[in-house]
């Protein structure tokens, strides 16, 4: 029998949703705070790759999910003169992992997400700001203290290491964005163009939507207006290939976003006592590594199966730390290395579309379902 707890969750995004529907659907009382007046739709889409819907499945939220996203059945990537440089199946690695891939607009995983806790009489406590020091407070009054709290403050985070954790910049930004061309894109085609130190990434979703980013390296300037970006971004890409164009042309301007991209080294513990980090504020990984919002999934699947089976806290957030630390640390190393050869302006031979390097789709589905399916 699983002993109910009370369990206090700083972050209401991926992993920080995805835990408290987990938890709450095994009897525990969840009290899920947000720093923000809502919750969070940055970033303009999400891939979810088998690994992750397998997660879905466990919350039931894949059909639903499947319902409001695509499900893309090769990804192409291209030079910047749009030849094919080359393909992989995606409908053969989904066949050997026994799970699709689904693209989504982030509103709309994130909706989703937040109408499955409402239905589960979870709130969320929005404009909610926790500090660092009101971790230690919050570990007296709940039985566990998460921080899913994002890569680039993470409170919780701060409150376990004495020496500030500081996200690393990999000199390049992403500026992203939703788009519905007049004329469709290929609906179940990945596409991903890249020149000398660029990089334009177009997913298709569903109904002629899609979501974009475009990446090239820069200094951080967080004073340069939004809107410079985005002229810049027109500038950068408007001679790249017609799929490009397309997209420009019919950007949803109230999408469009730039992000610094960060990540964070792998860290030597999550927890202390009873208080824990996942997700992002524990192994934020590059886009590039293609598993960010993957990752976020599987530590609130795996965590919500040991808190059936643990009781004692320290062993328990061992226990998660043990499981999840090497494939998380693999993916933010895959994430660093593709970025390292797309973005280095000397780099003449294109890589794999996929965030790996010359590995087949069988090694790919066996890293992807690993520790997955043989607990469930």
């Amino acid at each position: 029998m699983i002993r109910k707890r009370k369990i206090a969750i700083a972050g209401a995004g991926v992993a920080g949703m995805a835990l408290a529907i987990l938890a709450a659907k095994q009897g525990h009382e969840v009290t899920l705070f947000e720093r923000g007046s809502m919750v969070s739709s940055m970033g303009a889409g999400v891939t979810l790759w088998p690994n992750a819907m397998f997660v879905m499945q466990q919350m039931e939220l894949d059909e639903k999910l499947r319902h409001a996203g695509g499900v893309p059945d090769r990804m192409r990537q291209f030079d910047q003169h749009g030849v094919v440089q080359t393909e992989f199946d995606i409908s053969a690695i989904n066949s050997l992992c026994g799970f699709p891939s689904v693209t989504v607009l982030r509103r709309e995983l994130m909706s989703l997400l937040a109408s499955e806790l409402e239905s589960l009489g979870v709130k969320i406590q929005l404009n909610c700001s926790i500090t660092a020091a009101d971790v230690r407070p919050l570990g007296l009054q709940f039985d566990l203290v998460v921080g899913a709290d994002g890569r680039m403050n993470s409170a919780v985070r701060q409150a376990l290491y004495a020496d500030k954790v500081t996200p690393c910049y990999h000199g390049f930004v992403n500026v992203i964005g939703v788009s519905r061309p007049e004329q469709n894109l290929a609906n179940n085609t990945i596409c991903d163009f890249r020149g000398p130190g660029q990089r334009f990434g177009i997913v298709p979703v569903n109904n002629g939507r899609c979501y974009w980013a475009g990446a090239w390296n820069t200094a951080v300037d967080r004073e340069r207006p939004q809107e410079e970006w985005y002229k810049e971004l027109h500038q950068r890409f408007r001679d790249w290939p017609d799929p490009v164009k397309k997209v420009l042309l019919s950007g949803d301007t109230a999408s469009v976003d730039r992000i610094f991209v960060h990540d964070i080294d792998p860290l030597p513990f999550w927890h202390r006592g009873n208080i824990l980090i996942i997700g992002d504020a524990a192994h934020a990984s590059l886009p590039t590594s293609g598993q960010g919002a993957c990752q976020a999934l599987e530590d609130a699947w795996h965590l919500s199966l040991i808190l059936k089976t643990e009781d004692e806290p320290e062993t328990a957030l061992q226990r998660f730390y043990q499981q999840r630390y090497l494939k998380t640390s693999a993916a933010q190393r895959v994430g660093r290395e593709l970025a390292g050869k797309i973005f280095t302006e000397s780099s003449a031979q294109p890589e794999p579309l996929l965030p790996a390097t010359h590995i087949s789709a069988s090694e790919l589905s066996r890293f992807w379902m690993q520790g997955l399916t043989s607990l469930a």
